[in-house]
């Protein structure tokens, strides 16, 4: 990680970067296709390998423009749609100012010292500390955070963590990862059209007939088996890269966020103490991953480091230790909820006798000086007709 401040340099070669990405996983819609077409004149009947390849990609060029169509018709529904379709999975809803002034005063000063339109903001009812940025653009961008958060944050922390999720808006890392999240999902689709396909058919495939002419020379056989072999091979490498290419966007976008927070508040021990409270807190219940890849952390991993979706804690915070100057306190215990104080609201203690007293208020101050005021009841004073 570059240091905290002057980062818009990695910031761009980060961009290209995952421009590459995004587009490798396009490419992998079409490895799909290809896989597919291969698979299925396999099953149609044996011929050499050489013959089912030239074949298999002559169906491929036919079908790839309604495959290009698919994908982007799937993409523009996402567009129009993936907002609704996270707050359903979530729970989340857009607060006002009079609904949440702390969190929406924090992050509108946020957005005025930097100039940057301010996105909606969510609040969702979840004992887990986290938060997360989604949005295509500027009229989608919206910031979610859970209840829980606001909870055990104090406003220098959540102050961190909207600026956390904001520099993430800045940056692109929203938009890029709704994009590559759409697009896995495309790969995830036709993995599973062509896994069916090839499961429920049972690997049967027949003799063809090598009297017809294919323009092609002769056709031979023996190559069916070894054709859906490779086929099935080619699809779970596309689904695999594919998972690991969102990874590594979300992973590697981390700690420029973290940076960027402390870039916007100037205040770097926030952010990691922020981090240190939310460290192992964050699991939203009935989440899909996708969703959780795009929260500030992710306590979800894999059989390896290879599949955690987010650089560990005590590793964006010793960077942000060695680059920006902050202080670790090592992890931190949530403090237990405090005994709510007796407010007016709050249930009368027993008496001796253990029926509940009758609720009275207090006494109004006495007024020392001046003229007598009108008469004073239990709730104030109040004048007679």
């Amino acid at each position: 990680m570059a240091a905290a401040f002057g980062l818009y340099t990695h910031i761009q070669s980060n961009r290209r970067r995952s421009i590459a990405l995004l587009l490798g996983l396009f490419f992998l819609v079409y490895v799909m296709v290809f896989a597919g077409a291969l698979a299925a004149e396999a099953l149609m009947g044996d011929a050499s390998l050489e013959w089912l390849f030239r074949a298999a990609f002559a169906n491929f060029l036919i079908a790839m423009p309604f495959a290009t169509a698919a994908t982007l018709l799937w993409m523009l529904i996402a567009y129009k749609f993936h907002q609704k379709m996270i707050d359903a999975v979530t729970g989340g809803r857009e607060v006002t100012r009079t609904e949440q002034p702390r969190l929406y005063n924090l992050l509108e000063n946020l957005c005025i010292s930097r100039g940057i339109p301010m996105p909606k903001l969510k609040v969702m009812d979840d004992a887990a500390l986290n938060a997360f940025a989604t949005g295509l653009n500027s009229k989608q961008y919206s910031i979610t955070v859970t209840s829980g958060l606001l909870d055990h944050l104090d406003d220098a922390e959540v102050e961190a963590v909207l600026a956390h999720e904001l520099t993430h808006i800045r940056n692109g890392d929203v938009r890029m990862m709704v994009v590559a999240v759409i697009i896995a999902g495309v790969v995830g689709f036709f993995a599973e059209l062509v896994f069916q396909m090839l499961f429920q058919g049972g690997f049967r495939w027949r003799s063809r007939d090598n009297g017809g002419s294919s323009g092609s020379g002769e056709r031979g056989k023996g190559g069916a088996g070894l054709a859906i072999v490779i086929a099935i091979a080619l699809i779970a490498l596309a689904w695999l890269l594919s998972i690991v290419i969102r990874f590594a966007l979300s992973r590697r976008r981390e700690y420029l966020a973290d940076a960027g927070s402390v870039e916007l508040t100037k205040n770097p021990d926030a952010m990691i103490s922020a981090l240190r409270k939310i460290e192992n807190r964050g699991e939203l219940e009935g989440a899909t991953s996708a969703v959780m890849e795009m929260c500030i952390d992710n306590p979800r991993s894999g059989f390896a480091d290879l599949f955690a979706t987010h650089p560990a804690v005590d590793k964006r915070v010793a960077a942000l230790v060695q680059f920006a100057g902050g202080r670790d306190p090592g992890p931190l215990a949530l403090p237990s909820p405090a005994a709510p104080e007796q407010t007016a609201d709050a249930a009368p203690a027993p008496d001796s006798d253990g029926e509940p007293k009758p609720f009275l208020p207090g006494e109004p101050p006495v007024q020392l000086d001046g003229p007598p005021g009108p008469a004073s009841g239990p709730w104030g004073p109040h004048g007679r007709n």
